[in-house]
């Protein structure tokens, strides 16, 4: 397949100015005073892109996942490597990123269409497709300064959509609005998916991740630590977080959580549909530990079908071996299988201490032919 994007070796160095001269006189005086620190945002990042590929990039605040964008739009320079792009882009960065707040939004969506290369004739063709989409309607000719978080978003997204771009790369945007936008959004993006176009995804929604993307990519510190299929680098990602993370007991001393294993009585995890189910969760801890049970179960293809409320799932670890028991009164699944995240979550601040990604595979067996995911257990009657 065309690679579309190709970043080769890419490192970003900032200066932090420490102590700054807040005046020349200042410089004058005391022209050796302050001091200088290089941070590194990204440190040899190698990956590329294929065409019609959709690839999300995950991590924590800070780890250089806008850098990198932005790097890769052209607009950060890299302080090394080299990044190689095939085909017409279009960027959603930081809100508001390209939008002029003294101008109107008709002069932005022309300004924008500008920057992608397009002429006035051409973003003439599109724009009532523009503001169509975008939901400003008569808002169209105030200025964006007056806008709302969520009416940069719209009107941003819907240029980036409607100029036709070969590669699509976005940066959180979609945390912002309604959620109703937000669905007419990922719409367009799976039509863009199935079009063959090339899509790059940052967010901090592991779900959208999962079911939007076939791979993933995570960034930790400005160094890349997974690529590869979208749970494995999820996996990576998380217990490479967990790896650090130290939490302390009451007596002030260390205690890391691992878990350890998820068994059932039976030995196996097949079910019938609509049966209940139990299983156990063996977790180490070295201290005193409160915390909230976690569950995801999902599909093969990454779609959520339930994550229990950690807030009414509380814990009480002791020192050494914990055994965790779940039950399932009932399993409403319709034939597959479904993999089941596993973790603990600290109390007050919601960190994630102890995590398992596919701790284990559920195998659903169901009798009918109903197709879909779940089974209502509808009762049909004539009137």
């Amino acid at each position: 397949m065309t690679t579309v994007i190709d970043v080769q070796g890419v490192s970003k160095q900032f200066k932090i100015h420490h102590e700054r001269h807040q005046s020349l006189k200042e410089r004058l005086l005391h022209p050796k005073s302050g001091s200088t620190e290089v941070f590194h945002a990204l440190a040899d990042i190698n990956f590329s892109v294929a065409s019609g590929e959709t690839v999300g990039i995950v991590g924590h605040n800070g780890s250089g996942k806008s850098t990198l964008l932005k790097c890769i739009c052209g607009v950060l320079q890299p302080t090394s490597g080299d990044i190689r792009i095939r085909g017409n882009l279009a960027a959603l960065l930081e809100l508001g990123a390209g939008f002029q707040p003294e101008l109107s939004g008709r002069d932005n969506v022309f300004l924008y269409g500008a920057m992608l290369g397009f002429s006035r004739r051409m973003v003439d063709e599109i724009f009532d497709d523009i503001v169509a989409f975008s939901e400003i309607g008569h808002f169209i000719d105030t200025q964006v300064k007056f806008y709302s978080s969520g009416m940069y978003v719209r009107l941003a997204f819907a240029v980036a959509v409607n100029v036709d771009p070969d590669i699509l790369v976005v940066d959180e945007v979609l945390a912002v609005g309604d959620e109703r936008f937000q669905a007419k959004c990922i719409d367009r993006i799976r039509r863009f998916q199935e079009e063959g176009r090339s899509i790059l995804l940052v967010t901090h929604n592991a779900d959208q991740v999962r079911s939007l993307c076939n791979r993933a990519i995570a960034l930790d510190g400005g160094l890349m630590i997974a690529d590869g299929p979208t749970q494995d680098s999820l996996r990576i990602f998380r217990e490479h977080l967990l790896e650090d993370s130290v939490e302390l007991d009451r007596s002030g001393a260390q205690a890391n959580v691992s878990i350890d294993a998820i068994t059932t009585p039976s030995g196996t995890f097949d079910v019938k549909s609509g049966a209940s189910m139990h299983f156990d969760v063996d977790v180490t801890s070295h201290g005193a530990y409160s915390g909230n049970f976690v569950m995801e179960i999902f599909t093969r293809s990454g779609m959520l079908i339930s994550r229990n409320d950690a807030q009414g799932s509380p814990v009480n670890l002791k020192p050494g071996s914990n055994r965790i028991g779940v039950d399932l009164a009932q399993i409403p699944l319709l034939d597959g299988v479904y993999d089941v995240n596993v973790g603990i979550v600290e109390h007050q601040r919601n960190t994630v201490i102890a995590w398992r990604e596919q701790a284990a595979s559920i195998q659903v067996s169901y009798g009918g032919r109903e197709g879909g995911i779940v089974e209502l257990g509808a009762s049909i009657r004539q009137a």
